[in-house]
């Protein structure tokens, strides 16, 4: 056993013998070797023993095999500078510089965890200088520049371990290439590479390793015009097809992680935009292989990030020509080269380029030169044909594309017609857009076998229905209505339009299946199209007619807690009371029938629960209804919660408008201020590119409105007011003086603003406006104390009258229980008893007595015809 114990002990001498002498030998090149070999390259006199130089630099490379350590980066990045001095003469010294930077790819070596720190700034300078290497013009010191990059970039720590060191995170070598500029510089060698394709590629491929995922690479690359330089030689030929996969790679990263302005600012250029569109057509025609095809969409991808930029010339480039061609293929036929032989294969990729190119079609659509492109090429056919339903489709042979395919063109087909519409009327027109919109409207109504799968983004809401074509149908009728151009409008209710629109909201009424933002959406589109068709049109309001108003007064009647749930049911309010204003109001018939059907009680009721930004649009709508006398009538006898009165509900609505706009008032609501009575006190004053601030308050505030009602209503005979109430009459009902008033003093102030002095007929104007102002202020203060008075004086009768009754009350008590103690004095007293009786016997004597007195007397004399007359 001692034998063993012998030699285990003396394997592991050997063993930490060995390693200590691998250490020794490790400093000794540190201190040693690394600065002799630089004197030896340095000096002159040894310049011509390059056998010596070799053999140095070989041992330098052979012990430093694992990685240079922190603290010799400085000799070393010496030496491969002297190296690349000789390089480009010298293929020997190219190897060694070669076997160097290989060893740069590794891992720095730390000695202790605070070198990283230390040394940050001369890493960033080796890092720097190895990117400045690119200079050199040899392709393997320029490839192995790039794969050392990439090494170091993306190695992780090896699992084995250092005898003293360790390597460094590699958190920390990533900040320092970040830091170093080297993304920047690699960029700036691009044009370096134009004969050197291999290497052209391991560079491209190193720029998409450090723009992947770094921020900061990205804005140091786009500083070095990385978008355009890429861009510009990305078509350039390669029949791997390596450098068009490996620009589009660094493209896309630039955009999501760089600034994607910039990058789209880079590519707007003539030479890029080319470049752009040779790459696109190259793939389109030649690329049969799925990889192919994506390349292409992510191309197309592009092309519409660059046509979002207004100074992008694709236009002028002819790229816009050729993809509104693409866009409206296959569905129109063309003799054109480019699509004369085209096939499409109509897969996944096919199909996400026809999505594509119809969202290039609407991001070009702000430019006025591609809308007469779209024109030219039939756009707005090809997206007729593309909208019409299956079942209308009878002429045309069977689709390539499959059911979901088609439905989510469909959709997307309707979303870009939304856009142009508007923008193409005269396309529109001639297309009988009006008549096919309807059509697909009708078949959205109809109960067949079609299902929509809503998988796509305009989809939402539509699965296993007709839901989604309804929606961008209606969408795209409102778009073009809400133009206001008369052959439109007057086409579409020739078409029975105004029916059918209210024939979809009746079907949705008739729904019994719970509600969503995409149906309620639906609805009130549909009602701002009615508006918009049957405003100021006498005709088009009787063709709304009753069935109209039945429809309205529906939604009129919704529970009102939905107003606030979130859903949208607080718009779909505002647009029907909108229908109300612009379809009913106006028109006798339509007045009277929504009048017969309470239709004001409804409103008054809205107008009772609703917030403040509703209020507005109802109570105008209130007023205009008020032309009609017959609404007066419904106004006044309305009666709704806690027993309140329309002059009542108007009444509380002024004190909140005046509490909003901060006029101040005491605490019985009456005038404070004589000389300010409905202007806030922290009202600023009129500016010079502003409009007066009291003819804006007439627009914006509600409370024009509630004296134009009541001057319909009248100040006097309101049953219901409290004394509150009163007193906020009397205020509105001299509103309109008070604001001519205000605008005279806003007149005046101005004058003295400006330094203008008016002259003596105007100044006595002006003075004679602002008295009547003050007197009427103070007369209607008056009114209000005396209101004021009266009530108290009422206050303090009918508090009299409550002490009377409550007087009587008492003294009818007090009798009651006088008499009930007599009772019961009697009742338990035998001698009260006999004495009551006495005294009832004498008193039933002395009243017969006297019964018999006046019998003895006789009857009573007759008076004369003389006292007779008199006495009448």
């Amino acid at each position: 056993m001692l034998s063993g114990v012998t030699q285990i002990s003396r394997i592991v001498s050997k063993q930490i013998f060995t390693e200590r002498k691998s250490v020794n030998q490790y400093e000794a090149v540190r201190f040693n070797e690394l600065s002799r070999v630089i004197r030896l390259l340095e000096d002159p006199v040894s310049s011509s023993l390059k056998e010596r130089h070799l053999f140095m630099l070989k041992k330098v490379v052979k012990t430093s095999h694992r990685g240079f350590v922190l603290r010799d980066l400085a000799d070393v990045f010496k030496i491969i500078n002297i190296c690349a001095e000789k390089a480009t003469d010298d293929e020997d010294y190219s190897r060694i510089l070669c076997d160097l930077l290989h060893t740069c790819g590794r891992p720095f070596l730390k000695e202790k965890s605070s070198d990283e720190m230390n040394y940050d700034t001369v890493v960033m300078g080796c890092l720097s200088q190895m990117g400045f290497l690119m200079r050199i013009p040899v392709p393997e010191i320029r490839h192995q520049i790039c794969s050392s990059v990439i090494a170091f970039y993306t190695c992780e720590n090896p699992r084995s371990g250092f005898d003293g060191v360790s390597p460094t995170r590699p958190d920390y070598r990533r900040l320092m290439v970040e830091r170093s500029g080297l993304a920047e510089t690699l960029v700036m060698s691009l044009p370096l590479m134009e004969n050197q394709l291999s290497v052209k590629l391991r560079l491209l491929h190193t720029l998409q390793i450090l723009s992947r995922t770094s921020d900061v690479n990205c804005n140091l690359m786009l500083k070095a015009q990385a978008a355009h330089k890429i861009c510009y030689h990305m078509s350039e030929g390669d029949p791997s097809g390596q450098i068009l996969f490996r620009s589009s790679e660094i493209l896309w990263n630039l955009l999501e992680n760089g600034s994607k302005e910039e990058v789209t600012a880079q590519l707007s250029n003539m030479d890029c935009i080319d470049s752009l569109k040779q790459a696109f057509l190259h793939q389109l025609l030649n690329g049969f292989r799925h990889y192919d095809q994506q390349l292409r969409n992510d191309l197309l991808v592009l092309t519409s990030l660059i046509a979002a930029n207004p100074n992008a010339r694709l236009i002028e480039s002819g790229f816009v020509k050729h993809l509104t061609l693409l866009a409206t293929f296959p569905e129109l036929k063309s003799h054109n080269p480019l699509v004369r032989n085209l096939r499409l294969s109509f897969n996944q990729e096919d199909f996400e380029m026809k999505k594509l190119l119809l969202n290039v079609i609407v991001v070009l659509s702000k430019d006025l030169a591609a809308l007469q492109l779209f024109k030219e090429g039939r756009v707005m056919l090809a997206l007729m044909l593309l909208i019409k339903p299956r079942s209308c489709d009878i002429h045309s042979s069977r689709r390539s594309w499959t059911s979901s395919q088609q439905e989510e063109l469909q959709l997307q087909a309707l979303a870009t017609l939304s856009m142009l519409a508007p923008l193409m009327l005269d396309d529109y027109i001639m297309c009988q857009a009006n008549t096919c919109l309807l059509l697909l409207l009708d078949w959205c109504l109809q109960e067949d076998s079609f299902r929509g799968q809503g998988h796509s983004f305009h989809g939402t809401g539509g699965r296993g229905g007709k839901k989604a074509q309804m929606r961008y149908c209606i969408r795209v009728l409102r778009s073009v209505v809400s133009l206001g151009n008369e052959l439109v409008i007057q086409d579409l209710c020739d078409q029975g339009g105004i029916g059918q629109l209210l024939g979809v909201l009746r079907w949705f009424l008739r729904k019994k299946e719970t509600e969503d933002d995409v149906s309620l959406e639906i609805q009130m589109d549909i009602q701002v199209i009615l508006s918009a068709l049957c405003e100021g049109d006498m005709h088009r309001k009787e063709l709304f007619g009753s069935d109209g108003v039945e429809i309205l007064l529906q939604y009129l009647n919704m529970d009102p807690h939905l107003i606030f749930g979130g859903l949208g049911h607080n718009k779909l309010l505002l647009s029907t009371v909108d229908c109300v204003w612009s379809c009913v109001v106006g028109c006798f018939n339509t007045e009277d029938v929504f009048l017969e059907r309470r239709g004001i009680y409804l409103l008054l009721h809205l107008l009772q629960v609703s917030p403040r930004h509703m209020l507005s649009m109802l109570i105008g709508t209130l007023l205009e209804l008020c032309e009609n006398r017959q609404a007066l009538a419904h106004m006044l006898s309305w009666c709704g919660e806690k027993d309140a009165s329309a002059p009542q509900l108007l009444l509380k609505i002024w004190r909140e408008e005046e509490k909003l706009m901060g006029i101040t008032r005491d605490q019985r609501g009456m005038i404070t201020d004589v000389k300010q009575p409905i202007i806030s006190q922290t009202e600023d004053g009129p500016s010079s590119n502003d409009f007066s601030a009291s003819v804006r308050d007439v627009s914006e505030s509600l409370c024009a409105n509630i004296y134009c009602m009541f001057s319909k209503l009248g100040f006097k005979r309101l049953s219901g007011l409290s004394t509150e109430d009163y007193i906020t009459l009397s205020i509105i009902s001299q509103y309109l003086d008070f604001k001519v008033a205000e605008v005279w003093a806003e007149v005046s102030a101005e004058l003295s603003d400006e330094g203008l002095a008016p002259i003596s007929s105007d100044e006595e104007a002006l003075k004679s406006m602002k008295k009547i102002n003050d007197d009427t202020a103070g007369h209607v203060r008056s009114l209000q104390q005396s209101i004021l008075g009266w009530q108290q004086h009422e206050d303090l009768q009918e508090e009299r009258r409550m002490y009377t009754e409550i007087i009587f009350t008492h003294k009818q008590r007090e009798l009651a229980t006088d008499a009930w103690r007599n009772y019961v004095a009697r009742t338990s007293n035998y001698s009260i008893l006999k004495e009551f009786k006495r005294l009832r016997e004498e008193s039933n004597t002395r009243g017969s007595e006297a019964t018999t007195d006046e019998t003895l007397e006789g009857p009573p004399k007759q008076k004369t015809s003389s006292n007779t007359v008199s006495d009448q």
